[in-house]
């Protein structure tokens, strides 16, 4: 099969900002390792991003594991071009072992090591730490398929630009983080939008002199765990937050944006039926909203802090303009929407774990904080992996040495 000097400690897949925060803690305790990735450093951050798009987080805490801010714009957001520059300047500063163009075909178990098949030939390790992301494969609802035709369909991972796209209207579907963003790109450009909205949560940018996401670090907010939040209900999707100024579903109809309620279904002739709950998804994303803003509060008089007195931020305090009678139907042709983006979520494709008890029925990672079943299998950058931070940036750095510390755990035993 192989021998001992061919079996690596650890086997990183993929190298977004999870993947290199992982190498990065492997690296700190001396496992040999290596980092595969498919494409190049960052390639969702690449190819799967509009051309305006930001990220959400500010500068002073998008920083990978060992580095620090030090810059003139805290609050700023990063381009993902700027984001990826920022990640390929950390692999190389930390001389992290990454081979791009290394796509992982197959990884099966054997005689208790992991094989993993590449296009050079198989190699194998002790354990192997998935960081490849359950967000870069786009569902759309089954309806979907009832469409015409000669209507364009994209997601937002293919959206880029509104001169990218067919003339005529546009149809976002989904309202939280990338619908409302990609809403707004949209009638900032002119085109006329219709935005079916959901029971999606709302942040406001800045709060009382800082960025929404440092309060709710220092607040605690973001280290609620998975299993107190599963206690609550399903786990809510993130809620609609603007990178560079607050976006709410008023402030979109304020600018033109036609606010719809849920798409319930098409009926294959370019008909399109929505429920009448956009009034609710606008008070639903207001009350979500007040509730953080009193939860910071309560936390600025608890610890005696110094902070600015709040004021209204103008996209929370505009009225919504919504349709009267509200629209419970859509005929696509008739309205001149030519195109509808979906924005209704992700997945992850990872038909190339053949390890058993690893992947549920539905093909998605089965873990517990990170740690699949199977002894020696890691998953890494897994939204509410841990906690409420668990899936960005602000998690890797903890949940990184977690990982590490059980591979050299396990090394030693």
């Amino acid at each position: 099969m192989t021998n001992g000097t061919d079996i690596l400690d650890a086997v990183v897949i993929g190298a977004g900002w999870a993947g290199l925060g992982v190498s990065h803690a492997l690296t700190q305790r001396g496992l040999r390792h290596r980092v595969l990735e498919r494409g190049r450093i960052g390639e969702t951050w690449r190819t799967q991003r509009w051309d305006s798009f930001r990220i959400n987080t500010p500068n002073i805490q998008t920083i990978m594991p060992g580095d620090s801010y030090v810059g003139p714009d805290p609050d700023g957001a990063m381009t993902s071009g700027e984001f990826v520059a920022l990640l390929e300047d950390y692999a190389c500063r930390y001389g992290l072992p990454v081979e791009t163009g290394t796509p992982v075909t197959d990884l099966v178990a054997s005689d208790g090591l992991y094989r993993l098949v590449l296009p050079s030939g198989p190699l194998w390790a002790r354990n192997v730490v998935i960081s490849s992301s359950n967000q870069n494969c786009p569902v759309r609802p089954p309806f979907s398929a009832l469409l015409p035709p000669e209507v364009q369909q994209i997601d937002a991972s293919a959206y880029r630009n509104a001169s990218a796209l067919d003339r005529g209207a546009v149809l976002v579907v989904g309202s939280a983080q990338s619908g409302g963003q990609i809403a707004e790109d949209l009638v900032q450009a002119g085109r006329t939008v219709f935005l079916a909205t959901g029971r999606v949560g709302r942040l406001p940018r800045m709060y009382r002199g800082r960025h929404i996401s440092v309060w709710l670090v220092l607040s605690g907010r973001m280290d609620i765990t998975r299993r107190e939040i599963l206690e609550q209900g399903p786990i809510p999707g993130r809620p609609l937050q603007g990178a560079l100024h607050t976006i709410s579903l008023q402030s979109l109809s304020a600018q033109g944006v036609v606010l719809l309620g849920r798409l319930t279904g098409v009926d294959g002739g370019g008909c399109l039926s929505f429920s009448d709950d956009a009034e609710e998804h606008v008070r639903h994303a207001d009350e979500g909203s007040a509730m953080v803003r009193s939860l910071i509060d309560e936390y600025i008089a608890r610890n005696g802090i110094n902070a600015p007195r709040a004021e209204a931020d103008p996209a929370e305090v505009i009225g919504a303009v919504l349709p009267n009678p509200p629209i419970r139907s859509i005929d696509l042709a008739a309205r001149g929407i030519t195109t509808v983006i979906w924005c209704t979520g992700f997945r992850g494709d990872f038909s190339w774990v053949r390890v058993p008890d690893v992947l549920d029925a539905q093909g998605q990672p089965l873990h517990e904080n990170g740690f699949a079943s199977v002894p020696g299998v890691y998953f890494a950058g897994l939204p509410f992996a841990i906690s409420r931070r668990s899936g960005t940036i602000l998690a890797i750095e903890e949940e990184a040495a977690l990982l590490a510390d059980d591979i050299r755990r396990r090394l030693d035993a």
